[in-house]
């Protein structure tokens, strides 16, 4: 079981590097990169079981390798994906469906149960928290209209982008009282821009 979480490490990022399109500019291999990050960071402020971590873990690792299928509905991809990859492990199936649950928790919009589902649900939005938010903003606006044909005009983008922070929420203590301190400057930057 030690190595299953190398193995999945592994397998997930050939799997994103050979598979991925280049114009997913948001949701790449860097995202997962920081959601896992973010996952052990968020971690350390919860006592989890070693199965709960591995679980949780994993699911971070998988949650977005759905895109290189499709752009609406990916989660169920990404839970094909993993699904595949840990009955060939020979995982049983109680492990398996905690993995999945995690991944389904990221739809938008979230609504985890488990301790596991909150931690996995706030590192993947943990990005609303960083310095250079513009740069995951611009990309996700990109991303938006590449595949869904959404296009907005730079006020109309920003009435959305606020909306969307303001009524975002972190389930996780560490995320009441860190990661939402940090989302506010990041609100308060976007408020006052046009005040310059």
């Amino acid at each position: 079981m030690n190595n299953l979480l190398q193995d999945v490490r592994d397998y997930v990022i050939l799997f994103l590097t050979e598979n991925l399109s280049s114009q997913l500019t948001f949701h790449n291999i860097t995202h997962t990169y920081e959601v896992v990050s973010a996952v052990r960071e968020i971690t350390r402020e919860n006592v989890l079981s070693e199965e709960d971590f591995r679980a949780l873990e994993i699911a971070a690792w998988f949650h977005d390798c759905g895109y290189a299928i499709c752009y609406k509905g990916h989660e169920e991809e990404s839970k094909n994906i993993a699904t595949n990859f840990l009955e060939n492990f020979n995982c049983d199936a109680s492990f398996i469906d905690k993995v999945l649950k995690c991944i389904e928790a990221t739809k938008y919009p979230q609504n985890p149960v488990s301790d596991i589902e909150k931690i996995i649900c706030d590192a993947d939005m943990f990005h609303l928290t960083k310095t250079n938010y513009k740069t995951y903003e611009k990309a996700l606006r990109f991303e938006f209209e590449k595949f869904l044909g959404l296009t907005f005009t730079d006020e109309e983008w920003k009435i959305k982008n606020l909306a969307f922070l303001q009524n975002q929420q972190y389930f996780t203590l560490y995320g009441q009282n860190v990661l939402e301190r940090f989302k506010n400057v990041n609100i308060q930057l976007i408020n006052s821009s046009d005040k310059l």
